[in-house]
């Protein structure tokens, strides 16, 4: 009986169009953003644009280099002409330097017939402040008195780009990562996790609303034990959050192993420092091992809150009544991810390693600290616990919801709720 009615909650379920959107189509849109993106601006090609400069201070314009994609041209013309040169040459782009450009930089000008793209617009402006910045170095009295030539060669010999790594040295293999991956890693686990404990929970607590109004557990309890039906309903939902989990897995693992070790490669060629942080989502272990440890925590997070959205339903007529009851569930959960959202900056804190052991915390908290790899005693402490709590939490549960299912026309209190966990 057990197994039917776990059946019969999980394909209810799983064959909803709502869930095959959420399930398949939502990860492959989150996916397709972050790769098409890349993908863009790997292989599109840039715009080739002639600009043709006119130079009011007789100094900016000589300084500025063509590149592949930005020709400049120096005017000589009258350059009262300016706007009508614009108007007849639809195709050019005129670069209109005003005399006291040097001074107040805001004097210079665009002039175009058509719109201008982000990125030529931040070449322009690069070059002519470099310009700018050459002639005021050339110009500066303190420096002519010192006498320092090719002070630009200078100081651009002292710029650096540090891209710092962190290698564990408390761990058997030594591993490279990045705290900023590893804090977006462990925020979207941890933001995943939120969504379906509270999701889930609700859905198992609705559908034992709807099914006491019904009256069909008076007809069920009578060839089930009212403990065993909670605990159908309960595996049947989970199963289909674990369900859903699994396909993220499969989607995410397959472009860890497949796609992202060519992006990485081909943004290497230009950006090292981006290539070595994001090295890490291109090992599918790293990426399947952090799925794992997801579903263990979810198994044990979804036991606990799922048993106290099943005591809830049972105790109440409809879910507007639910509702102060349900802040019992939701706050833990809210908690959680506040606390998880802080650890990520010290994820060594003491609050952060007692978070993880608290077990209405730990399977945000832990996932939120997993990514930065923290021991892992505290892991399968944290694990233990956990699974601990959830079988002492479903014991609790089920004998609320044995009273509370042949309970009707009352809005138990939270001590009422209590004392129906006591009865023997």
């Amino acid at each position: 009986m057990l197994k039917l009615i776990i059946s019969r909650e999980y394909w209810e379920r799983v064959r909803r169009k709502s869930f095959i959107f959420t399930t398949i189509l939502v990860p492959i849109f989150m996916v397709a953003m972050m790769i098409i993106p890349t993908l863009l601006m790997i292989y599109s090609g840039s715009e080739k644009v002639n600009v043709s400069v006119i130079d009011k201070t007789d100094q900016i314009a000589q300084r500025l280099r063509s590149t592949d994609d930005i020709t400049f041209t120096v005017v000589l013309e009258p350059l009262a002409n300016a706007d009508s040169m614009a108007r007849e040459n639809s195709e050019e782009m005129f670069l209109v330097i005003g005399p006291n450009a040097i001074q107040n930089p805001s004097d210079i000008t665009i002039l175009a017939n058509k719109a201008v793209g982000v990125e030529t617009e931040a070449v322009l402006s690069a070059q002519v402040e470099r310009a700018i910045e050459d002639i005021r170095l050339e110009n500066n009295p303190l420096i002519k008195e010192a006498g320092v030539e090719n002070l630009r060669k200078i100081l651009k010999d002292t710029e650096v780009d540090v891209s710092i790594s962190t290698i564990r040295m408390d761990q058997d293999e030594k591993e490279s990562s990045s705290s900023s991956l590893s804090m977006a890693i462990g925020m979207i686990m941890t933001f995943a996790l939120y969504m379906i404990l509270l999701i889930y929970g609700q859905l198992v607590m609705n559908s034992i609303i709807e099914e006491k109004n019904n009256r069909v557990l008076e007809i069920v309890v009578s060839s089930v034990p009212a403990s065993r039906l909670m605990m159908g309903k309960i595996i049947g939902v989970g199963l289909v959050a674990l369900t859903q989990i699994m396909i993220w897995a499969v989607l995410i693992g397959s472009v860890s192993t497949f796609v992202m070790p060519t992006l990485i490669a081909k943004i290497a060629m230009s950006e090292e420092g981006i290539a070595s942080v994001l090295g890490p989502l291109a090992d599918s272990g790293y990426v399947l091992t952090i799925f794992g440890y997801m579903v263990l925590f979810l198994i044990g997070g979804f036991f606990i809150y799922a048993s106290i959205f099943a005591a809830i339903g049972s105790a109440v007529d409809n879910v507007q009544d639910a509702g102060q009851l349900t802040s019992v569930a939701v706050l833990p959960i809210v908690v959680a991810l506040l606390i998880s959202m802080t650890v990520t900056s010290n994820p060594n804190s003491a609050l952060a390693m007692w978070c993880s052991f608290i077990p209405f915390t730990s399977p945000m908290v832990t996932m939120a600290r997993l990514p930065f790899g923290i021991p892992s005693w505290e892991v399968w402490v944290s694990l233990v616990i956990l699974y601990a709590s959830f079988v002492a939490m479903v014991w609790i549960a089920a004998k609320i919801y044995r009273v509370g299912i042949f309970t009707y026309g009352k809005k138990p209190t939270l001590k009422e709720l209590i004392r129906w966990a006591t009865y023997k």
